[in-house]
């Protein structure tokens, strides 16, 4: 790293913390001994997700969160167990080290976890997602997790 002061091209750290979505390292010149801060940010490119009209748009954890919150409305689901269920779903989304995601998968693996976490807000997020035409549908719904729940 470069001094600001004198352009020596040598300098050491003398602390480093973390910062808003960096690492703030404070350095001092080993030729003229100025101290200065840098901050470093790890560059990552946007997880795109595929929508099911083929539009792509950044990832946005906000969405999953109001979908989910939409669904345990009234449950008795704590703001901690949503937040574990969205880390959850994205550990796994950005551990498959794709650039994109299709948003049904996301859906999906939201479900998966709803369906752990309570039975009624997986009810309520499933027919929203999966676009429940009617009421057999819902029916259906319901006695396979009823099957599921037998075994």
């Amino acid at each position: 790293m470069k001094c600001p002061f004198c352009g020596h091209d040598s300098s050491r750290v003398i602390d480093s913390r973390p910062a808003e979505d960096a690492i703030r390292r404070r350095r001092q010149c080993e030729r003229c001994g100025k101290r200065f801060t840098t901050y470093e940010k790890l560059e990552t490119f946007p997880l795109m997700v595929v929508k099911k009209d083929d539009k792509r748009e950044p990832y946005d954890r906000s969405k999953i969160e109001a979908g989910i919150l939409r669904a345990c409305h009234k449950r008795p689901v704590s703001s901690e167990q949503i937040n574990q269920l969205i880390d959850s779903v994205e550990n796994e989304i950005f551990s498959m080290d794709k650039n994109e995601v299709s948003s049904s998968l996301i859906g999906e693996l939201v479900m998966e976890r709803l369906k752990d976490l309570e039975e009624v807000a997986y009810v309520r997020f499933a027919s929203v997602y999966r676009e429940f035409k009617d009421v057999s549908t819902f029916v259906k719904e319901l006695e396979s997790l009823l099957q599921k729940k037998k075994m």
